[in-house]
């Protein structure tokens, strides 16, 4: 009798939410999208949550991507996805679109964000999340970055916000910039009213802030917290946040800023996790707060070829209702625990963590994969038989045009990608292979082509004035008409493989400098991507080179 009363009374206090805590957990494993990430904005209807990430002059642009668990992310689509509603001819990589923030009201999801060089701000609608998405819609009054938008709830008003100039445009020092804000008509996609000015420079005017940007606005228990990064988006990047009754403030700061940031840390630390800012809120499935952000990890000092990354890590409120992320005292972790049950996707490709997958071209084409700048429908074909088959177009990847290029991101500091090529060049111009991109002047080429009549596998490094410099050569058996090729990344340094039959890999360079490829020196806001690229280098060919496949692993220590 004993120990059935105690058996009950043990599953009563085990009931709801005590229950759910103990017996559901997740691990979530940061960064929770891993490699060329950047810039996360992500939105909550009813259980399902949809991730957005800058992409800059890549297309298709801005990848949708869904998640019930905030762990386990399938790309569901592209928001710019159609040459007609935008492409970047003409620009470099690290131009394009600019830090995209996504919304939902009323069974009609929003996302707005900026064009850096032609159309500026704009915002596009969908009824579905996967799309199809409209063509953009120019907000011609918002003159500034980063715009996103607010649907006061209590109101049914919307509100634009964004990242301007100082005012009067007589910054009182670099990088001295505002916050300011429209009422927005969301049936008619335009600003009403006058623009008002909500943040001077940033927290504090006297300690010249820099770079308040990428802003948003929440409210929560009649507190509307205005929130943005601050400090740039290298190793001084951070989070501050601000609050007030009304809507249009004034906004008086937080006096614990910044709420995230990374700066000020050991630089000796084991596997850090740098650059940290750029966030946004977001209720998890157990009903606690959890901030998605960018950061990046870097292989040395400021040196990372994977881009900036998308992170989470758990928000909780202080006393007087203030939002806190990571401090910096403390440094982000590589995993939290969440009281929630994971829930995986069919089909979903892993994201985080050490993982490995192979793409095939017999159908559609992977929504991750992408192009430079637009999308040329004709220049390539799929099939069961021959995989991706690509035209060798005269545009190369040192040129801001359209190349036959098509790439996935570096997710991982130490990983491989390897590709089978069905290639035979008629010239020295002929070149296909496997390239590892960070931007047109920043890349290695593993190439088969041809030297003196003969079959060759070339290794290129990019140069400045858009020429190729040859690090190694090898030739191939003529009869080979089939060569595999494989790229090892190793933190700061890159070897290249090539084989005639799987399994039998034979080295041709290794140790290349990787640093070459690293953001540090390239500048820009872009990652690395493994591209499978035909070009015919400016000469007029109707050859063309098959890709069997795309196949990736990576493995990285921190993961372990």
């Amino acid at each position: 009798m004993k120990k059935r009363m105690l058996t009950a009374l043990c599953a009563a206090l085990l009931t709801g939410a005590n229950y759910a805590s103990l017996a559901q957990t997740t691990t979530l494993v940061n960064p929770i999208m891993a490699g060329f990430y950047p810039d996360p904005s992500i939105v909550k209807v009813g259980s399902d949550y949809y991730l957005i990430n800058s992409t800059f002059s890549y297309f298709p642009g801005i990848p949708v991507l869904h998640s019930k668990d905030l762990k386990n992310w399938k790309q569901i689509g592209n928001v710019i996805d159609r040459p007609e509603q935008m492409e970047f001819m003409g620009e470099r990589m690290t131009r394009g679109l600019f830090a995209p923030a996504i919304s939902y009201h009323k069974g009609t999801y929003y996302v707005t964000c900026t064009d850096i060089d032609h159309d500026g701000n704009f915002v596009v609608t969908a009824k579905n999340p996967a799309g199809p998405w409209s063509n953009p819609v120019k907000l011609p009054q918002v003159k500034g970055i980063d715009p996103s938008l607010f649907f006061d709830e209590s109101t049914d008003k919307a509100y634009v916000l964004y990242n301007s100039d100082a005012p009067d445009r007589k910054p009182l020092y670099p990088g001295h910039r505002t916050i300011r804000m429209y009422e927005f008509d969301a049936k008619n996609l335009k600003v009403v009213g006058e623009e008002k000015q909500l943040v001077n420079g940033g927290v504090d005017l006297s300690k010249k802030p820099v770079w308040i940007e990428g802003p948003h606005i929440m409210k929560r228990n009649n507190w509307y917290y205005l929130y943005a990064a601050e400090g740039g988006t290298s190793v001084n990047h951070s989070e501050v946040v601000l609050r007030s009754k009304d809507v249009w403030g004034p906004y008086v700061p937080y006096e614990g800023n910044p709420i995230l940031t990374q700066r000020g840390l050991p630089a000796d630390r084991k596997d850090p996790i740098t650059s940290a800012g750029h966030a946004q809120f977001v209720e998890g499935p157990d009903g606690k707060w959890y901030s998605i952000f960018l950061a990046v990890r870097p292989y040395e000092g400021n040196y990372y070829n994977t881009g900036r990354e998308t992170f989470i890590a758990p928000l909780t409120w202080t006393a007087d209702e203030w939002p806190m992320i990571e401090h910096g005292e403390k440094p982000i972790a590589y995993s939290y625990v969440g009281n929630f049950k994971e829930v995986k996707q069919k089909d979903a490709r892993p994201q985080t963590g050490n993982f490995a997958y192979t793409i095939s071209f017999d159908k559609a084409l992977d929504p991750a994969l992408l192009f430079l700048r637009t999308r040329d429908d004709k220049s390539f074909s799929l099939s069961k038989a021959n995989g991706l088959t690509m035209s060798l177009k005269p545009e190369t990847i040192s040129e801001m045009g359209n190349p036959s290029f098509i790439g996935k991101r570096q997710q991982h500091l130490n990983c491989s990608a390897e590709t089978a090529l069905d290639f035979t060049a008629k010239s020295a111009d002929e070149k296909a292979g496997l390239v590892i991109f960070q931007d047109e002047k920043h890349f290695y080429f593993l190439a088969k082509s041809t030297e003196q009549g003969k079959p060759v596998v070339q290794l290129f490094k990019s140069t400045n004035d858009k020429n190729l410099e040859l690090l190694a050569q090898t030739p191939v058996a003529a009869d080979a008409k089939k060569v595999l090729l494989r790229i090892d990344a190793k933190g700061d340094a890159y070897d290249f493989y090539v084989a005639d039959k799987p399994n039998d890999w034979k080295l041709l360079k290794d140790k290349v400098d990787g640093k070459f490829l690293s953001t540090q020196v390239a500048g820009g806001f872009i990652g690395c991507v493994f591209g499978l690229y035909a070009t015919s280098s400016g000469s007029p060919s109707d050859n063309k080179a098959s890709f069997g496949y795309l196949r990736y692993s990576g493995n990285d220590p921190m993961f372990k």
